[in-house]
């Protein structure tokens, strides 16, 4: 991973830090950001200093719902060249399909997944930042933004079946009920937005075809969205794949249209492999959700890609050098959110 970010992922963070009695300019200075992060989208500034600086803003500000707030004052138009493709498409699933193919090169530690089963759909979420720091607010904030863009298609009034968080529920929900109705649950085993395969026909008959094809050509030549590279695609088809019983080789290269020979040839060459990069995924993901007593740890085995809770264990010991259990009991209890209770 190159660690950057574009810091068009840092749009609103001023006027909801203001808001929050926070000086932007302080915090940025604090996490070695530039001032001009805040009027130039298409900076790269390192994804730990943005995710620090949430999470510390959250914290210090006591609004636990920093994240969120920052996605419900965004607007389609600060996410620039990607913001004008999503707009432009003639459904929402389109919509989705392109904020899913391109959002990894804006955020190459974003990964958001569709998952359909019948006439459910799952907009799946996850934040690999390479290590297992706190990144509730970037994933608050980056399911808010996918939400803004549902509501654009279906309407100022639509509701979600549910919006999930892994995390734990903060102290204060009205931000959360004021965004989502009373459809959003905590302690989850995964992040996303669940709707329906009917939402996703939701049209869009402003639709513009021209503008559109200006906003992918846009993206495709933009010199500071390189496209990814094959690790990078590879890292983002394994956490789709991981919890499935598919997460294997064969599998990920069929996707990719070439053969299982080349795909680890390439790799080598990129100075990883399949195994590593499925490994590095397993760890920052166990050692993020272990922490989390409400997860059993049956159910993180099956989440990890593991074929037994026994697998998992063993796993578990051989990398972090103790077990599961004995990691989760020498760790305070993950039992509220970001900031300090109320009256405290």
């Amino acid at each position: 991973m190159r660690g950057l970010i574009h810091s068009a992922s840092l749009s609103r963070y001023a006027e909801v830090a203001e808001r929050a009695g926070l000086s932007p300019a302080r915090m940025l200075r604090e996490f070695r950001l530039p001032p001009r992060s805040l009027r130039q989208p298409d900076l790269l500034v390192p994804i730990d200093s943005v995710r620090a600086l949430l999470e510390t803003s959250a914290a210090r500000s006591g609004v636990e719902s920093f994240g969120l707030l920052m996605a419900e004052a965004r607007h389609l138009s600060d996410m620039g060249a990607l913001g004008l493709l999503v707009r432009e498409q003639p459904t929402l699933r389109l919509a989705l399909e392109a904020l899913t193919h391109h959002a990894n090169r804006i955020n190459e530690s974003l990964h958001l997944v569709i998952e359909e089963n019948r006439n459910i759909v799952v907009l799946r979420e996850e934040l690999l930042t390479g290590g297992s720091r706190p990144v509730r607010q970037a994933t608050e904030l980056a399911i808010g933004v996918v939400f803004r863009i549902m509501r654009f298609f279906l309407g100022a009034h639509w509701l979600p079946r549910r919006v999930c968080f892994a995390h734990a529920a903060p102290w204060d929900l009205s931000v959360y009920k004021r965004l989502f109705g009373g459809r959003v649950e905590f302690g989850q085993p995964f992040n996303g937005i669940v709707s329906t395969a009917r939402d996703l026909t939701a049209s869009n008959p402003n639709a513009d075809p021209g503008i559109e094809r200006l906003a992918r050509r846009l993206l495709n030549t933009d010199p500071t969205r390189p496209a990814p590279d094959l690790s990078t695609r590879v890292r983002h088809l394994v956490v789709a794949l991981i919890g499935t019983g598919s997460c294997r080789i064969e599998t990920v290269a069929l996707q990719l249209g070439i053969g299982r020979r080349t795909l680890h040839r390439r790799l080598r060459r990129e100075g990883t492999t399949f195994s590593r990069i499925v490994g590095a995924v397993q760890r920052e993901l166990a050692a993020r959700y272990v922490q989390d007593r409400r997860r059993a740890l049956a159910e993180l085995s099956v989440a990890l890609g593991f074929a037994t809770p026994s697998a998992f264990s063993r796993w578990y010991r051989r990398e972090f050098g103790e077990t599961a259990l004995a990691q989760r009991h020498r760790k305070p209890p993950i039992v509220g959110g970001a900031g300090p209770r109320p009256g405290r």
